[in-house]
């Protein structure tokens, strides 16, 4: 048993890391298995292989930190403790089941809220990004920085579609102001590899008005520890979140941009 006293931030990075290779190396491993679901909607699909590889990446962490909670994306897994393991087993499903080549593992440990540490891992890419929050943020071991953007209309941002209609067109009215305003917005399917290329200096922001806490938990420590800013828009519930990350020199002008598009009865003119 690990006493808590005896953990510090290196040892839950090296958590991370395994915990995101164990799945990883699962869905490489059963490639050919890609299209097999469990369920269907009309804009996402849910794979065999998500809950898989996610219970390869628990049993990685519960054999480290056998008294850790943990939180994951797939079926139901909500503990609470000091400690919370937050797990996106295959972020970025749908690309991965049509054989595109972006999507990730992600993992991030947080204590009491704070995140400690996360790392997320672009099998196909050969990339491994991994974070502590006291040390910086790194790629395949290369110190990462976000990029020196500082005019918004000079940037490119990642950012995700809301096809469902409880999300009452924001997202598109988000979607619409950014594109106005930015020189190339990306939509890549995967928040957790959009937020590694902020930090990477790839892109200069990332915004989702509706976006869930484990996919981006590494993947925003990634950006602070990188050299960026990010922030929570709004909070949704059960785990929901209206988040934008930016590399700091854009953030204010991205927020401008965006808030009214959240608030549509402040703003008349941009309802529908």
């Amino acid at each position: 048993m690990v006493s808590v006293s005896d953990i510090d931030s290196t040892r839950l990075l090296e958590g991370c890391v395994e915990a995101v290779r164990a799945a990883g190396r699962h869905a490489l491993d059963h490639w050919g298995r890609r299209t097999e679901t469990v369920e269907v909607t009309a804009h996402d699909v849910k794979l065999a292989l998500d809950l898989e590889c996610q219970a390869a990446a628990a049993e990685a962490i519960r054999r480290l930190f056998p008294d850790h909670a943990m939180l994951g994306e797939e079926r139901g897994l909500r503990e609470r403790g000091e400690f919370v393991w937050i797990i996106d087993p295959i972020d970025g499903t749908v690309n991965f089941s049509h054989g595109l080549p972006i999507w990730a593992t992600s993992v991030a440990v947080q204590r009491r809220g704070h995140t400690l540490a996360g790392a997320v891992w672009l099998p196909e890419m050969g990339e491994l990004y991994t974070a502590t929050s006291a040390g910086s943020a790194a790629m395949n071991g290369r110190r990462l920085s976000v990029s020196e953007t500082s005019d918004l209309s000079a940037g490119i941002v990642y950012t995700g579609m809301v096809e469902t209609e409880g999300d009452g067109g924001v997202s598109l009215r988000v979607t619409t102001r950014l594109a106005a305003a930015v020189r190339k917005l990306r939509i890549l399917g995967s928040a957790a590899a959009e937020l590694c290329y902020v930090a990477a200096g790839r892109g200069d922001g990332y915004v989702e008005t509706t976006i869930h806490v484990w996919d981006l938990a590494a993947g925003a420590l990634l950006v602070e520890r990188a050299g960026g800013r990010c922030e929570v828009l709004e909070d949704l519930g059960d785990y929901t979140l209206r988040f934008l990350a930016t590399n700091g020199r854009i953030h204010e002008a991205a927020r401008a941009t965006i808030l009214p598009a959240l608030e549509p009865d402040r703003h008349p003119d941009l309802t529908s």
